[in-house]
């Protein structure tokens, strides 16, 4: 195959450089989402998010391990059910359990969440060992659709759709639900909801166990995009989620999306244009010129 000119070379690189650069914001988006709607609604500062991918991603894996027998493809669906199952119910416990003696005291929902996500990824470690462990995917998957010359993995298609799924049937759930609006009247006035015969505190633990959700997308399309699942995987892609978040805004659904994906694409183009390892250095400085021309962030606001 003749090789490509090069002005259509240097296009084919900034299409993959950019649809690999959305594969990644997408999937940083996942796991934002949830952390933004926990904070923008009740005020927590969830540390141990990172802990609801881990579990989803660990439980994905599971149980796809358990279901040899089923050819690829359900198996893969079948265990990324698990895995969202897990996070969900997982996320809910640790609202009920842990968080909701807790509220209005931001220090200790620090502390909490904190050793809690330090003590699932040594009780992750302990069981299962620190090697990264192999996540089957359907083949298709790991192969690339050619666009303009420029080969896109078909994951990279999965996480962005993903993506945008997740931020429309978020916002119609805030605006369109009753659970929704619930929650949103809860966080104005929880007295006068609560005076009204409505049972706020479970609407509350929604919110946790959607966020749990969001965070387990995010751990079983890590576990496509990286083909491995590990212990480190949650905390690593958290640090990034916080950062998206206080680029976005805090609390900002559409902020979080939209820094999501400038957040991606920086990275990707520095890696590729500067050097390799500078994309992360590179985020950071964007973090550092966004808090320092708008501390608020893009959006100070749930929108």
């Amino acid at each position: 195959m003749p090789a490509l000119p090069v002005p259509e070379r240097k296009m084919s690189t900034l299409i993959l450089l950019t649809i690999t650069g959305l594969g990644l914001g997408a999937m940083y988006f996942l796991i934002a989402s949830g952390l933004s709607l926990i904070y923008g609604l009740m005020g927590v500062l969830n540390f141990a998010h990172g802990a609801f991918l881990t579990v989803g991603a660990y439980g994905a894996w599971f149980a796809e391990s358990k279901l040899t027998a089923v050819s690829v493809l359900p198996r893969f669906l079948l265990a990324a059910l698990v895995g969202l199952a897990v996070g969900a119910v997982f996320a809910a416990l640790v609202e009920l359990v842990l968080i909701r003696p807790l509220y209005k005291r931001h220090i200790e929902q620090v502390l909490v969440t904190v050793g809690l996500a330090l003590a699932v990824s040594a009780l992750v470690v302990a069981i299962w060992g620190n090697d990264a462990r192999p996540f089957v995917a359907p083949s298709w998957l790991g192969e690339t659709t050619s666009v303009a010359g420029a080969h896109i993995p078909n994951d990279r298609w999965v996480e962005i759709a993903t993506a945008v799924v997740v931020l429309v049937a978020l916002n119609a759930f805030l605006r369109r639900t009753r659970y929704g609006l619930i929650i949103r009247a809860g966080v104005e006035n929880r007295a006068m909801v609560t005076a009204l015969g409505i049972d706020v505190r479970r609407a509350f633990m929604l919110v946790f166990a959607i966020g749990g959700v969001a965070a387990a997308i995010a751990g079983v399309l890590s576990g496509v995009y990286f083909g491995t699942v590990d212990p480190a995987r949650g905390t690593s892609l958290l640090i990034f989620a916080f950062i998206v978040v206080v680029i976005g805004g805090l609390g900002s659904l559409r902020g979080t999306a939209v820094s999501a994906v400038v957040v991606g694409l920086v990275q990707q183009y520095a890696n590729y244009y500067a050097s390799s390892g500078l994309g992360d250095l590179s985020v950071v400085l964007l973090l550092g010129i966004v808090l320092l021309a708008r501390p608020g962030g893009l959006s100070a606001k749930l929108a």
